[in-house]
């Protein structure tokens, strides 16, 4: 199906939107502005499927289901995503109810493998190896420049543990453009995407369309649509850092998004169409 795009532009218009009236701007982290957690499906699909399989080999069914859980969790907090896993594993009864772990067990065996890739990025970037361009969505800082002049009030809202999202964003050059960086916390209670975007717009007495969501994953275009708000889905390649992901972009429209784009690499034209002068 072909994209009905703005004129001149990769920017795609799902449904026609009240623009200019965005006072508060809510950003997923990761593969939004991020890279540097690049590749963690890659390392949690292989840790579910052992985790469920145990001492026996895998099967084609368990690693289709695994995918089919991961694709529809993106952006979630990850303790959530165990908790899915924890349930797979009794379900599939392939290990013995004395060896399955709490879901803060299993969080921890895939947080382990996946900070290895993310530290030695951090590691080239401390270095000089890696610019902060070469790890974050192409064009997403001067999108947050340009945001920032519009005088919106911008957020953070990632299901990555706070202290390591507020670390990466500080790490990467985004932290400045933040109000704040809400990130997951030892208890799932205290904090959910969509417990924070109740509180900002309870808080400020927000309507709707005052409030614009901007992700790569469904969950937080989903929780912001709830509420009456706009949602621009981020369907970039995150091994590229650029351009289109076809699966993304299913998933994204699936979820309900007014705008997508595959990346910020148009961000004047963005801004200038969602504040129209």
């Amino acid at each position: 199906m072909s994209k009905k795009l703005l004129p001149g532009t990769e920017i795609e218009i799902i449904h026609e939107i009240p623009r200019g009236q965005f006072k508060h701007v809510l950003f997923d982290f990761d593969g939004t502005i991020s890279l540097l957690r690049e590749g963690w499906q890659g390392i949690m699909a292989p840790v579910c499927v052992e985790m469920i399989c145990g001492t026996h080999p895998p099967t084609p069914e368990i690693i289709r289901a695994v995918d089919e859980m991961i694709d529809e969790t993106t952006g979630i907090q990850t303790i959530f995503q165990m908790e899915r896993l924890v349930e797979m594993i009794r379900k599939h009864g392939l290990v013995p109810e004395d060896e399955i772990l709490d879901p803060a067990g299993y969080k921890q065996i895939y947080n382990d493998r996946l900070m290895v890739p993310v530290r030695e990025r951090l590691a080239k970037l401390a270095a000089g190896e890696l610019t902060a361009e070469q790890v974050t969505v192409r064009g997403a800082l001067r999108f947050l420049e340009l945001l920032r002049a519009q005088g919106v009030h911008m957020y953070v809202f990632s299901g990555t543990d706070r202290d390591d999202v507020r670390n990466e964003c500080a790490k990467v050059g985004a932290a400045p453009f933040f109000e704040e960086i809400w990130g997951a916390l030892p208890s799932k209670e205290e904090y959910s995407k969509e417990k924070v975007i109740r509180e900002i717009i309870a808080q400020h007495d927000l309507h709707g369309t005052e409030v614009l969501a901007i992700g790569d994953g469904p969950v937080e275009l989903r929780n912001v649509k709830e509420q009456g708000g706009i949602a621009l889905g981020v369907c970039s390649d995150e091994v590229r850092g650029e351009g289109w992901d076809e699966t993304k972009h299913k998933r994204l429209l699936r979820a309900g998004a007014d705008i997508l784009v595959p990346d910020f690499s148009e961000a004047e034209k963005l801004v200038e169409y969602l504040f129209p002068k």
